[in-house]
Order: structure tokens, then sequence, then C-alpha cells
């Protein structure tokens, strides 16, 4: 009984020791809020300048059409999550926290979950990217919405923030992660080292915006990036990922979950490196792409241009709730329906030309929603593509399904990849009696150069939320993230994206 009793004392000292190192002293932390340069270590002019704006984006203003532009990413999103509670991963992600449990702080959409915010983070973002709903960054080749928003609603709910700091907060999440893949090359990043670019940016994107949340000071904001640096992971074999299930964990869950455990450690007092962009063993050191021996990385870029171009404002919206490689054929063969009447049967052949690495990713795949061949045949007999039938996997085995399949062909083309990293594509449709439709798709409906109205997206959420959440929950919801500068406490939109019964 003695012995039980010292190791029981043992053991509450340990833990009083591990308490007192997570959560440090009130002064303490003041004191470093105060002087953020105690630590005295070298910090780069890079790694000052984008400190400095992480830190001020929480009260910097933003331009209307930046605003705008937030507030459709953020109800894209809510209704990719809401929507994404339907398949196997969301209803995975659902079933976890439920069991999980975690103090009552941050809601979990589409459920009646209410759990700790590092745990709601991770199951939103699953929920977020449990098929291709979400929206994607060219440039980065990334998914920003599906970690930023998850993070920023788990950490806004912690603090209470308002509904204008929380667009600040996705905004500068979509500003910081992509910047960072840019900076070693963008898609090409992943072909060169086998990593996720879509992991990489997520796990700072994620960061940055629960940080801003948490309205960390610019030597917090330097610690942040040193642990979303060390939270940086995934490889490429997530293509292999037959389920969505891995492939929503990398690109949303876990890096919404990894950034606001970041914000949560820094806020809360722990340290770390002022630089990981430099100095020994740096980010780039260890992550880029190397020529020759060189590293193959440009660190400006991670300052370049920021506070006049904002990424959100370079982000896709899917018209097309497929993956991003299949929305150009889609918008090309929509057109030719509005050019004449034509049904399934009169069409001969349809050849497909996209970038070499796209077609990698969407030629013959086992799901429905990232495979081309199966989406050009779907559209082709159902003359449109709905939420319902991108996710019928049962149509995949369908015999006249399977007679017009046959009937595309998918190429890697050259003039396609020389245009990366937009997303292109060249559709030839040969009909039976030997004539032809082809179209060069430059501008892809959802993108930069050719974007949705807000009528459009919020016809779109509407299509994904009513069969979940029903018309009015769904119309108060649109209308609350359409208005969110009168958003007082972004706690208050949990009615809205929440369901009443256990599922």
């Amino acid at each position: 009984m003695e012995k039980d009793m010292t190791r029981r004392k043992l053991l509450l000292r340990a833990g009083c020791a591990i308490a007192a190192a997570a959560f440090p002293s009130i002064k303490g932390v003041a004191a470093q809020q105060a002087n953020p340069e105690v630590a005295g270590q070298p910090v780069s002019p890079v790694m000052n300048k984008l400190s400095a704006y992480m830190a001020e984006a929480r009260g910097r203003g933003l331009p209307g059409d930046v605003v705008e532009k937030a507030k459709q990413h953020i109800l894209d999103t809510f209704a990719a999550m809401i929507s994404g509670s339907e398949l196997p991963p969301g209803r995975a992600a659902i079933q976890f926290v439920r069991s999980y449990g975690g103090k009552e702080v941050a809601t979990v959409v589409a459920s009646n979950i209410v759990c700790g915010p590092i745990e709601a983070a991770l199951a939103n973002g699953v929920l977020a990217h449990a098929d291709e709903t979400d929206d994607s960054h060219g440039p980065s080749r990334s998914h920003p919405g599906v970690s930023v928003v998850p993070a920023a609603l788990a950490a806004g709910e912690q603090f209470g923030i308002a509904g204008t700091h929380f667009l600040r907060a996705v905004t500068l999440g979509y500003d910081v992660g992509t910047r960072v893949t840019m900076s070693m090359g963008g898609p090409a990043y992943q072909t060169a080292t086998h990593r996720s670019t879509h992991g990489t940016v997520a796990a700072f994107a994620a960061g940055a915006a629960a940080g801003c949340a948490a309205s960390l000071n610019a030597r917090q904001m330097r610690l942040l990036l040193d642990y979303s640096a060390q939270q940086t992971s995934g490889i490429g074999a997530w293509t292999r990922d037959a389920e969505h299930m891995e492939k929503a964990f990398l690109f949303g869950g876990k890096p919404a979950a990894g950034g606001v455990t970041a914000a949560f450690l820094v806020q809360s007092g722990w340290t770390g490196v002022d630089d990981v962009f430099s100095g020994p063993d740096n980010f780039f050191e260890a992550l880029a792409p190397r020529a020759n021996g060189a590293i193959k990385a440009d660190p400006t870029m991670l300052v370049e241009k920021l506070g006049e171009r904002y990424e959100i404002t370079q982000t896709n919206i899917k018209k097309w709730t497929v993956g991003s490689p299949i929305q150009a054929p889609l918008d090309a063969i929509e057109g030719f329906f509005k050019k004449q009447s034509f049904g399934a049967d009169d069409v001969r052949k349809v050849v497909v030309r996209i970038a070499s690495d796209e077609a990698a990713t969407v030629s013959n795949r086992d799901m429905p929603d990232i495979c081309m061949e199966h989406m050009v045949a779907v559209m082709l007999i159902d003359k449109t593509v709905t939420f319902l039938s991108v996710h019928d996997k049962a149509r995949m085995k369908d015999p006249t399904v399977l007679r017009h399949r046959a009937k595309v062909e998918v190429l890697a083309d050259p003039r396609i990849d020389a245009r990366r990293p937009r997303r292109e594509a060249i559709i030839e449709l040969t009909f039976v009696d030997g004539s032809q439709l082809t179209e060069w798709v430059k501008d892809v409906r959802g993108t930069a150069e050719n974007p949705m109205t807000r009528e459009e997206v919020v016809a779109k959420a509407q299509d994904l939320i009513v069969p979940v959440l029903g018309t009015a929950t769904c119309n108060k919801l649109i209308e609350t993230v359409l208005n969110l500068e009168s958003v007082k406490d972004i706690r208050s939109l949990r009615p809205f994206l929440q369901r009443t019964r256990s599922i």
C-alpha cells in the first residue's frame, strides 16, 4: 500500500509538472507577449515580414471583393461539410468524435455534437473533403478551404470571435498556406518529392487561420509557423486511397486539428524556433526539391504581394462536385448540349486531352467522382451530373454506363502540360455520322478567370445543404454567412450548422 501511495504521489507530481509546462503562469505569458523578441533567435527579413503581416491580419480591413469571395468560399466549404456527412468518411468522422468525447466547446457540423475544438476541427476537416465538392487552388495544388474553415471555426468558437475576425482568419489561411508550396514549385513539388502538396499547404493554412482566430502576436506567429512545419506531412500515396477516407484525413482533418493544436500551444506559452524558414536544418532544407544538390525554393515567395494578391480570389469554386481535372470536360459537354440536340447513342467517341499529372490522377479511378471516363459517360447519358449521380458507385458497373464509358479516351497532352497549373482541357466529340465538336476550355467555370456568381454559389449550396438540414435551416445559414460582418460571436452559427437528431 505504501509503495502504491508513493507511486501515486510521483505520478501526481509529474502530472503537475507537465501541466505547468503546458500552461505557464499568466504573468510569464504576458511578459513574453510584451517582449516578443525575448528568445533572441535570429529572424530573417522574410520571416519578420510574414509574421508581422499574420499578427496584424485580425485588425486589418479587407477589400470588398475579397470579403465577398471569402463569404462565398466559407459558404461553399460549409456546404461541402454538410453534404459530406452523408458519405462514408463523414459518417466515420462523426462516429469518431461521438465516441471520443471532449469538452463541449466547438461545433461538429451536420451532427448534434459539441466537443473539444481540436476534435471538432479534425471531424469538420474530414467532412469538408469527404468527396470532391470543395474548392481548389491551382498554383499551390491544394484544397485550402477544407483545412482553413474548420480550423478557423474551431479556434473562433474557443475564443468567441466576431464574424469579421473570422473572415480575416480564413483569408489569412489561404494567403499563408498556398504560398508555401508555391515557393517550392507548386504542382511540381509533389512530383519531385513524392510529398503531398495538399498536406503541406494545409498544415500552414490551418495554422495561420487558427493563429489569427487566437489573436497571436508576431513572435507567437513565428512559433506557430515552427509548429506547423513540424506537423507538415503527407505523401503521394494518398492517390491509392479508393474510399476517400485517408484523402479526407490528409487534406482536411489532420491539418485542421494540427493547426488548432499549434495555435493553442503557442497561445498558452509554448516556445520553439523563431524562424523555421531559415538557419540550420530549416524547413526548405528538409522538404524542398533539389537539383544537382541545390535546393529548389524561393523563400521570398512566402511574402510576395502579401496584402495585394489575396489567394482566396485565386481559388476555384467547383461548379461540378467532381475532381478538379474533370471540371473542364463537363463544362465543354454542357456547352455541346447547348449548341445542338443529341443523345449518348449519337456519340461514337470522346477524346479528353488534359495535363499529364491530371491524367494520372483521374483516369480509370475506382471512385466515381474522380474517374474521368465514368463522369463523361454519366454526363452524356444524363446531360448533367448531380451530387447524387457522382456518388452512385454502383452505377460504375451499370452496363449502359460501361458501354458509353468505353467510348471515352483520356490522353496526356503536352499543350496542356505547358499551361499548368491552369485546369484546361481539349475535348473532341465525334458523332456516329462522322461530324465533330471540339472545345478547348481555358477558363473553367468557377475559376478566377470565369467566376461563379453569388447566385450560382448559393444555388450549389442549397442543393447540398437542403437534403440534410432542410430548407429553413439552409436559408438561415446562407443569410448569416453572407452577412458575417454583423455576427458578434461566431458561435451563433451553430444552430444553422447542426441537425437536431443523432446520426
